[in-house]
């Protein structure tokens, strides 16, 4: 599944891969960048630990890889998040939420300060997802506009027509996560562990949708530390979904590259002097 990176022959699409005089050339044509982020972190017994970087990072070289008439670099992957809550099982890495945003928005401006200004955040990983939004909202007073998203708001309302029993949901190694990693790295997947759970909120049922506590894994019903039906996944689901996300980050970028470069003063932030 994976394309190989630069070998001497094809188009080069990894920021790190790239020479000095490719920068400059590659500003000539409204670039884009593509920073995918996600975490290291338990996603129950069948999966590995980099369920939620590895979505991300895929879907944008896959996006790279297919896009043609501008370049669409692919920054390397920031692939610490903000996981404390799934600590209650082994192999879980996390950064303090200080951390994390301070360390997302510092590469953002160091490309920002490269000439590069549209830079997209694609996201895997839940607990990433309001900081990502949050960073995007911050870096814009530093007159760094970005788009910060995570990859399954792009398919929300697929998940839910095509998906079998979470309701749309992304869930934590459960019908779509594992799907997606059945379609990129099937051998990596514990097929013979692959179960159902869930993380149980103690509120009343029509208060769910808006009250909550923090995302317990080890509280899980099963004490799985998955949440979700992994036993419903399927390659087949993980490609037609997959391939759906590429296919809309692929426009995301391709209009973020048609657009002028946004600066603070011109969106509402400055008071012009009144003219007497």
């Amino acid at each position: 599944m994976f394309r190989d990176s630069y070998n001497g022959e094809n188009k080069k699409i990894f920021w790190h891969e790239m020479w000095r005089d490719e920068f400059h050339a590659a500003l000539e044509d409204a670039p884009v960048v593509v920073v995918p982020v996600g975490s290291i972190e338990q996603h129950g017994p069948h999966c590995p630990m980099d369920v939620d970087i590895v979505g991300p990072f895929y879907m944008a070289v896959e996006a790279a890889w297919r896009t043609e008439g501008y370049p669409l670099i692919v920054a390397p992957p920031v692939w610490s998040g903000f996981t404390h809550y799934n600590k209650g099982f082994p192999g879980t890495i996390s950064l303090r939420i200080e951390t994390f945003m301070d360390l997302l928005q510092d590469i953002c401006v160091s490309i920002h300060e490269n000439g590069f200004h549209r830079i997209i955040l694609v996201n895997g990983h839940g607990g990433n997802d309001a900081p990502v939004r949050v960073v995007r909202d911050v870096l814009a007073e530093r007159n760094v506009f970005v788009v910060g998203f995570s990859w399954w708001k792009m398919v929300e309302q697929e998940m839910l027509e095509w998906g079998d029993t979470d309701n749309g949901s992304v869930g934590h190694g459960g019908e779509w996560e594992t799907s997606v990693q059945l379609h990129l790295r099937e051998h990596l997947i514990r097929k013979d562990l692959m179960n159902d759970d869930v993380f149980p909120n103690p509120f009343s049922e029509d208060l769910q949708s808006f009250v909550g506590f923090s995302e317990r894994r080890r509280d899980t019903r099963d004490i799985t530390g998955t949440m979700g039906s992994a036993s419903a996944a399927s390659a087949e689901k993980g490609e037609r979904i997959f391939e759906l996300a590429v296919e809309r980050l692929q426009r995301v970028a391709s209009e973020f590259h048609e657009q002028p470069i946004r600066h603070y003063f011109e969106f509402g932030s400055h008071c012009p002097r009144m003219q007497s």
